[in-house]
């Protein structure tokens, strides 16, 4: 086969990809709810610097059957990288499973020379992912590493994975359940024309739920509540999202987005009123629950984060793994950014033995 390749660097562009796009997402099994059009055209609007898309994409004829969407970045060396940031859990490029590896070599080939003189650093990519197939095959300098920590459920009903828990905790996750049953709460997942007045009172119980405690500052930005309101009314349109409201004495007491795609179902973000807290209401009982329902197959992901919480559900964890592609001219930029990690690291390492030891004392 032929395949053409072409780079793109304009944002409308980037929005006239959508529907193809979403074709192409469809298609590729091991893509999260990150790789969706509307997430990334979504994130880039609010969070992207002219000049720096690099969007590539690999075509068939006119079959859109690869695209890796990155950014270029100048710090802390010259790369480019993932479109998605920091709010993004997973991160990859997306890979039609209908075709074979010449479509794999075409797109690594691509970044190769989409690459110039910057390193490719393809952050958070879940085990699996088709990034991976790009690196299985790059014929420069490459280097693995692991990046965040993920906690995965299968993908089952809630009495499955209650029915996983030791038989203590199984009778008290039941005995939360019939509690809120008791309680009155009722869950209503809203369609496209309710998402942003459900999504705003999402980000305002979050907001109420951390007050008074370290939060992620990101989450209460104007530019988080653009972002998530754009992406979100399309995705739920799609079946890539869901939104519920629980609702306790008709008012709404708690807000849960959930994103889905054809093998990962994860809970992205939710605001609770305390209120529910002073009720004896479980709150983490409660969105899993809900959660569970919308579960299409493959794996409950938990996302990142190691909260104690979670480990409640006996998760497996799973490391997401940080891919870096180099050409030979380019392989000291592979050695300081693999130098760099390995430094944070031991200097964490001491940072807690300091501690362990007094270190931190008055």
């Amino acid at each position: 086969m032929t395949y053409t390749t072409r780079l793109v660097t304009d944002e409308a562009a980037f929005a006239r990809l959508a529907p193809e796009w979403d074709r192409l997402y469809r298609r590729c099994a091991s893509a999260t709810p990150f790789q969706s059009h509307a997430w990334l055209h979504s994130w880039w609007r609010c969070y992207g610097s002219p000049g720096r898309l690099r969007l590539l994409v690999v075509r068939d004829g006119g079959d859109l059957v690869a695209a890796a969407p990155l950014m270029r970045v100048r710090r802390p060396v010259p790369a480019l990288v993932p479109l998605g940031g920091a709010i993004s859990d997973y991160g990859d490029v997306l890979l039609d499973d209908e075709r074979g590896e010449a479509a794999v070599a075409a797109l690594g080939d691509a970044l190769a020379v989409c690459a110039g003189t910057a390193l490719i650093d393809l952050r958070e990519v879940r085990p699996g992912g088709a990034a991976e197939r790009v690196y299985e095959r790059w014929r420069g300098p490459r280097h693995r590493m692991s990046d965040s920590l993920c906690l995965e459920l299968p993908g089952v009903p809630m009495d499955e994975l209650v029915a996983r828990l030791p038989s203590a905790k199984a009778q008290r996750v039941r005995a939360k359940l019939r509690k809120l049953s008791a309680l009155g709460v009722e869950r209503h997942a809203v369609g496209p024309e309710e998402v942003d007045k459900a999504l705003r009172r999402l980000l305002e119980l979050h907001r109420l739920q951390w007050e008074g405690r370290k939060v992620t500052a990101e989450h209460l930005r104007p530019r988080f509540a653009r972002h998530l309101v754009r992406a979100v009314e399309p995705m739920v349109r799609a079946g890539d999202a869901v939104v519920t409201e629980f609702r306790l004495d008709d008012d709404v007491v708690a807000v849960d987005l959930t994103l889905l795609s054809r093998r990962l179902t994860g809970g992205y973000l939710y605001g609770a009123h305390p209120c529910l807290r002073q009720r004896k209401a479980d709150v983490a009982v409660m969105l899993l629950d809900a959660c569970t329902e919308h579960v299409r197959s493959g794996t409950l992901s938990l996302l990142r984060g190691d909260e104690p919480y979670k480990h409640h559900w006996r998760p497996v964890p799973v490391v997401n793994r940080r891919l870096l592609l180099a050409r030979p001219h380019t392989a000291p930029l592979l050695a300081a950014a693999v130098g760099a990690v390995a430094a944070r690291h031991r200097g964490g390492q001491l940072l807690r033995k300091w501690r362990e030891r007094g270190g931190g004392g008055a």
